[in-house]
């Protein structure tokens, strides 16, 4: 695995320049390195700290703290399948155990051709749509097993054109005209706000 490449280096440095404080711009650079790996190096984590300036360890932090940065290789769909109690309660644990014989591996591991890996996950918030699942966090609701199977059939057909592969956390990249950028737009002859001159000596 890899720090971020010369291409991806530009759009950090474009990401960071939209921020008053630069570790500020930390988890879209998380998520700008797992866009480019399917998930997030220690080599990619110490890149970041010195982009924005802090230490590795505070890059691990923020990136171990959330569930959609991976640091361990996942397939191109990665399925979250909930099993919180209204999806347990309307079947999750069929759709688990259909998923593993499905695909022909188990929880966590990556099925040969690359595409899948598949985890069981507490509760994504979807409660009226149990069960329910995400591929790559974008949600399938009140699944059973046979559209678990439709699901697989349509991604390996290139049937869901809506959800991208791993890593890539939308199909249109965010654009922030300047003027728009955060920070004050301070008035004409006003002296800039306290918060914003300290950030600037901290820097």
């Amino acid at each position: 695995m890899s720090r971020l490449n010369e291409e991806n280096l530009r759009m950090a440095r474009q990401i960071i320049s939209m921020y008053p404080k630069k570790k500020s711009a930390m988890i879209p650079l998380l998520h700008l390195a797992q866009e480019q790996s399917g998930l997030v190096s220690n080599e990619a984590m110490t890149h970041i700290a010195e982009l924005i300036e802090v230490t590795p360890a505070e890059v691990l932090g923020t990136c171990s703290f959330y569930e959609m940065f991976k640091r361990h290789p996942v397939g191109e769909y990665q399925i979250n399948i909930c099993h919180g109690i209204s999806c347990h309660l309307l079947g999750a644990e069929d759709v688990l155990d259909h998923a593993e014989k499905s695909l022909g591996v188990k929880e966590g591991e990556i099925t040969k051709d690359g595409k899948f890996s598949f985890e069981g996950v507490e509760c994504v918030a979807a409660c009226t749509e149990a069960p329910c699942l995400q591929v790559n966090y974008r949600y399938i609701n009140k699944v059973n097993s046979d559209g678990f199977d439709e699901l697989i059939t349509d991604l390996r057909n290139g049937g869901k054109a809506e959800i991208p592969k791993h890593g890539r956390l939308a199909n249109i990249r965010q654009k922030v005209p300047s003027e728009k950028l955060a920070g004050p737009a301070a008035a004409e002859g006003t002296s800039p706000p306290v918060w914003l001159q300290r950030n600037k000596e901290e820097q």
